[in-house]
């Protein structure tokens, strides 16, 4: 088995170990997204609104996700740090509003997850 040293970089995510905590983001990630797309230079509910329009979407479509692009660019130094003194106690809330859409009567449901204080993981789905 070899050593590798420190781990600074793991499924997308980058890990700094620092003296009061470990500090995660996805910098790099979100960086080589925009780059790919050609943009190098509260976004939860605008993806669930557009990702909806995914089979047909239009010019206002397109300019939503522009827009997320352009919050992105704006996000890339945030991340999540979870320090040595901290807890990591895990917390979750979860809610459904059942047939609650006017125009079609479907229910909405959602998650999220928090550890250490941090959001970590969330789903919101129609």
């Amino acid at each position: 088995m070899k050593d590798l040293g420190a781990l600074k970089y793991l499924l997308g995510i980058e890990v700094a170990m620092l003296k009061i905590g470990i500090f995660l983001s996805q910098r790099k990630y979100v960086t080589d997204l925009l780059t790919k797309i050609g943009m190098i230079g509260y976004i939860a509910y605008v993806v669930s609104v557009v990702s909806q329009f995914m089979h047909s979407p239009n010019v206002s479509h397109r300019n939503a996700i522009d827009w997320i692009f352009i919050y992105l660019k704006s996000a890339t130094g945030k991340g999540l740090m979870f320090s040595k003194k901290g807890n990591l106690d895990v917390v979750g809330y979860t809610d459904i509003d059942w047939a609650g859409s006017i125009t079609d009567r479907r229910s909405t449901s959602g998650y999220f997850t928090f550890v250490g204080g941090n959001l970590v993981t969330w789903r919101s789905k129609k």
